[in-house]
């Protein structure tokens, strides 16, 4: 699998993402406004909790109707080393790109959130429901 085309900060997240290429990983999309805390409207999820959920080893990064750029400004922001920033359609790009056990995706709505990420093949959770999920703690 060739390294995707944005660049690490540190040689650490070089590393770490060529550790999780020889393992399978659980994948995590986060939709934003209205799932994460920095979103518009704010999300019960914090960036704290995707950080330690990044650093836990899973695979994240987010999909939402914001610009691609302006995901990307947001990751960067909170100095989390995402692997992808898609559209709501590219959900099944995301799924073709990484190798994976499982597949979900948090967001707040019905008829985009949770259609597409089940149309993807992803499993899917609320926002509220996510938060006592094992794999965000």
């Amino acid at each position: 699998m060739p390294l995707p085309t944005k660049k690490f900060e540190t040689a650490r997240f070089q590393s770490r993402y060529e550790e999780r290429l020889t393992r399978l990983a659980i994948l995590i999309s986060f939709d934003i406004d209205g799932t994460l805390e920095v979103g518009d409207p704010p999300g019960v999820l914090t960036m704290e909790l995707v950080r330690k959920t990044q650093e836990a080893g899973i695979l994240v990064g987010s999909c939402s109707d914001r610009p691609i750029s302006g995901q990307r400004a947001i990751w960067e922001q909170h100095g989390i080393a995402y692997d992808f920033a898609v559209s709501k359609h590219q959900l099944p790009d995301v799924k073709e790109r990484f190798e994976a056990e499982a597949y979900y995706h948090i967001g707040d709505r019905e008829d985009l959130d949770r259609q597409y990420a089940l149309a993807a093949g992803f499993e899917f959770f609320w926002p509220d429901e996510a938060v006592s999920e094992p794999w965000l703690k």
